[in-house]
């Protein structure tokens, strides 16, 4: 698949379509070790990037890859990893390595459902991990969650843009059904590498005619590592004011308004429909970005003081920032489910009827 001329319209696996954009985008450097559901998305790049002459590595294990990842991205090339729910936990030590050292790189989580091995089954159980970092320190990752094939692709694409723009990991966070269903796409075009943004002026290697350099995120002296925190917290104030996204379907006058990501936005929107032809009126907020969390806009809709039902695939994660962004300007509430268990669209509307009081 890749090559493939841009504009052409293919059917693909999410888990696929996030490896055909990544290589797409430019990614020079994968590695990676299996783990279902996500294991497509390690096959295809094991097809593919050994046919452009870049590198793909099975590490012998999790934290081996993203130890890998860490030294690809410190030479200043496009690196990438992935893996699912406890396979990411064990990358944790080394996603936190790289956000104190300021490295670029990109990685992927098809979540599945938790705590421990849990079921390879769909969850979003892993919003905590993703959106507090995951590991030691205090250090964000951007966290993009699609909520389709197409927007797996593009935000793939996009992920590794706005990790060189920003000098940070940045994380596609999925889940089992977008990993694994088929839909109709329209591929990013193929960067031309020597078009990528130029990093000479902090990656290692090429060391002739100048001092060599130390990527590392140990630094002994407690108010100098306060001052490099510092530094990196007012870049994501920067960061979180121009890049937190989001979608709305419906919801300035809707009596219940769903907040859903990824595959849960997916079943609200067919109980927006089932519940319209019921007389009922749902709308949706779906963020794209999970961190940073578009707060603002989720309260400007919180104003009509409306009732917000948060549908998630865990057991209430996302339930948290929603409250702390709306205050109390609407009700919150929660509809849950775990271990790999999706959400219906008729217990959606049940739910949403049961808020209303039956009135509606």
């Amino acid at each position: 698949m890749s090559g493939n001329s841009t504009g052409e319209r293919v059917l693909m696996k999410g888990n696929e379509a996030i490896a055909e954009a990544a290589i797409r985008a430019g990614c020079t450097a994968y590695f990676g070790y299996p783990i279902t559901p996500q294991n497509e998305l390690i096959g295809y790049m094991a097809s593919h990037l050994p046919e452009k002459g870049r590198v793909f590595i099975q590490a012998e294990s999790e934290t081996a890859a993203i130890n890998m990842v860490y030294g690809a991205a410190a030479c200043g090339v496009r690196a990438m990893t992935s893996s699912s729910s406890p396979g990411i936990s064990l990358k944790q030590e080394g996603i936190s390595y790289a956000a104190g050292a300021d490295l670029p790189l990109v990685y992927v989580n098809i979540v599945r459902g938790g705590p421990g091995l849990g079921s390879i089954a769909p969850a979003q159980s892993d919003y905590f991990q993703s959106t507090r970092g995951g590991g030691h320190g205090d250090y964000h990752v951007v966290v993009l969650a699609p909520d389709s094939v197409q927007e797996a692709a593009d935000l793939t694409y996009e992920a590794f843009d706005i990790a060189d723009e920003w000098r940070m990991p940045v994380m596609i966070l999925g889940d089992g059904v977008i990993g694994q269903m088929m839909e109709g796409i329209v591929l990013p075009p193929e960067r031309d590498l020597s078009s990528l943004p130029p990093k000479d002026d902090w990656k290692v290697g090429n060391m002739e005619g100048r001092e060599a350099r130390h990527i590392t995120s140990i630094h002994l002296v407690p108010a100098e590592l306060e001052q490099l925190v510092f530094e990196r917290f007012e870049r994501y104030r920067r960061l979180a004011e121009s890049l937190a996204r989001h979608e709305e379907t419906g919801c300035g006058d809707a009596d219940v308004v769903l907040v859903a990501y990824g595959t849960s936005a997916r079943v609200c929107r067919s109980a927006i429909e089932r519940a319209a032809a019921e007389g009922l009126k749902l709308g949706l907020f779906r963020p794209v970005t999970l961190w940073p969390f578009p707060s603002k806009e989720l309260a400007r809709v919180a104003r009509r003081g409306v009732p917000l039902l948060s549908v998630e695939m865990s057991m209430g994660q996302m339930v948290e920032d929603i409250r702390l962004a709306v205050g109390s300007s609407a009700p919150v509430h929660l509809l849950p489910h775990a271990g790999g268990v999706v959400p219906t669209d008729d217990e959606i509307v049940a739910r949403c009827r049961d808020i209303l009081g039956g009135t509606k």
